[in-house]
């Protein structure tokens, strides 16, 4: 597991040209369990290997992708909280990282994401409350940082 510092992943931001994760909510340095940001970026590179080497596949997975978050009776953002829950139940780090930048795109609160994780920790028991604390991380780096109190 690859721990940065809070103050270090912030400069790294900084010079990526994007704006820091959100800073600690208890105004401390702490380390993050994971750059969820890098590893979006890190696993879209690979996932190009993938797409290039099974094109059909990952066409037919991105066709049952866009058809499963499409808007019907449950909106995308909804769609995508569940996504995310599913995410921490199976325990997948690059599923989390690119379900929580999702949620962030579609509005989805804070609030909205630890309810989330609550059904996730309920559903997978005992792991899933490690992979909630990562799934709540991720978000908070995608997230824009909440207004100063």
């Amino acid at each position: 597991m690859r721990r940065i510092a809070y103050a270090a992943a912030a400069v790294e931001y900084r010079d990526r040209g994007r704006d820091a994760p959100a800073a600690p909510r208890n105004g401390k340095d702490y380390e993050m369990l994971n750059d969820w940001v890098a590893m979006t970026r890190e696993y879209s590179a690979k996932l190009r290997d993938v797409r290039g080497g099974i094109p059909d596949v990952m066409k037919g997975f991105s066709a049952v992708a866009q058809a499963s978050l499409k808007g019907n009776a449950l909106d995308t953002k909804t769609k995508e909280l569940l996504a995310l829950g599913v995410a921490v139940a199976v325990r997948c780090d690059p599923c989390i990282a690119f379900h929580a930048e999702a949620a962030v795109k579609q509005g989805a609160s804070r609030e909205e994401i630890l309810e989330t994780m609550a059904v996730a920790i309920y559903m997978g028991a005992g792991p899933s409350v490690m992979y909630a604390a990562k799934a709540l991380e991720a978000f908070d780096q995608f997230a824009p940082a909440p207004p100063a109190a």
